[in-house]
């Protein structure tokens, strides 16, 4: 039986909060710091100060800056022994807190000669330069960067504490290119990413690939509309509920939210524009909501042109940042070049007409 919108579109705040009742975030897992890049930082270590003494970070000689007052080439400081040679990362030697380069000093049998003056720190990276006594290594509630990475490793670890959603993605066939692409982007945000794929586009196929063990989150792509071959919806109804089918979101009309058992499900559309915008303002939320993650941040700038949009539906605008101000690429339906283009995405709600010309506005950045 081919699978039919209600006549009234359910608003996206009541889709999302029914796909957010009774969500809570992941246990927090260890994993190496390999796995650990995009996600969310969760219980982060406090970090011992690095270096925890002062090192040289470069090679030369160690002196005390103010044995070498008044030192040059024309008034030389004869020293009564050769100092300390040290290297990149060697701990200072007492009394010392500067290095100077080897073409610095003259060394002539016993007659040592200084020619430049140095000053305090000089050629030193001093105790915990690099990290600070009780750094956290990692932001929490935050995506871990390479950044984070790197103090980790310098600091010693091996292991970070993270939340990481699981993922399931079953792919309607028709819809890979979108799935691809749903599939890049969750990697992205940090989740564990499974897909799978169902063997046809009927109703019997796809429940037989609904399976939502194992995972904290079930996505379907493609088979959410109302074709003559789209039977996600049925199939969903039959393994387990069907919350809201066909919402007030442009792009993303024909998405739906539902459960399997107590893992929420969200069917993507098959188009891409339609499956990013119902990811953006649907999933994402959700993401956010099982990782912990603090509030995205939003970046404030005034539209380069107005924005118009229709009332009673949530329309999602795609912005190109030019000149420090919003540039309007594309508003509720996407071509895949404003996708590609778009550095940030804005949600007109479903009360609004729109945005006039050089009103500020907040839009999510499109790469966090």
């Amino acid at each position: 039986m081919t699978q039919r919108l209600p006549p009234s579109l359910t608003p996206l705040d009541t889709a999302l909060a029914a796909l957010l009742r009774g969500v809570d975030p992941v246990a927090p897992v260890e994993v190496p710091l390999a796995d650990a890049i995009g996600c969310i930082a969760t219980g982060t270590p406090l970090l011992a100060a690095c270096p925890s003494r002062d090192v040289a970070a470069a090679d030369g000689w160690a002196l005390s800056a103010n044995d070498l007052v008044g030192a040059s080439a024309y008034a030389p400081l004869l020293l009564k022994e050769v100092p300390p040679w040290v290297e990149v990362g060697d701990a200072m030697p007492a009394g010392c807190d500067c290095v100077l380069d080897a073409d610095a000093m003259e060394v002539s049998g016993p007659l040592v000669q200084v020619q430049v003056d140095g000053v305090p720190g000089q050629g030193v990276r001093r105790a915990g330069n690099d990290i600070a006594e009780g750094t956290p290594a990692g932001a929490e509630g935050r995506p871990i960067a390479a950044a984070d990475l790197l103090i980790a490793r310098v600091a010693g670890l091996d292991k970070l504490r993270i939340r990481r959603p699981r993922l399931r993605i079953v792919n309607v066939p028709g819809g890979t290119a979108t799935m691809h692409m749903i599939a890049g982007i969750a990697r992205a945000a940090g989740l564990d990413v499974e897909m799978r794929q169902a063997r046809a586009r009927d109703d019997a196929a796809i429940a037989d690939a609904l399976d939502a063990s194992l995972c904290d989150l079930l996505l379907t792509v493609g088979g959410s509309g109302v074709g003559r071959r789209d039977a996600v919806i049925t199939a969903l109804a039959q393994r387990g509920e069907v919350m809201a089918h066909g919402l007030a979101l442009q792009p993303g009309r024909t998405a739906a939210v539902g459960r399997l058992g107590q893992v929420p499900v969200a069917a993507l559309p098959g188009s891409p524009d339609s499956a990013l915008g119902a990811w953006l303002s649907l999933v994402l939320p959700l993401v956010d909501r099982l990782s912990a993650r603090r509030p995205r941040q939003r970046v404030t700038l005034p539209l380069a042109r107005k924005i118009a949009s229709n009332v009673g539906i949530a329309e999602i605008a795609l912005l190109a940042e030019e000149h420090r101000a919003w540039v309007p690429l594309a508003v509720g339906e996407w071509p895949l070049q404003a996708i590609a283009r778009a550095d940030a995405w804005l949600l007109v709600s479903a009360s609004d007409e729109g945005f006039a010309a050089g009103t500020p506005v907040d839009a999510h950045p499109m790469r966090a």
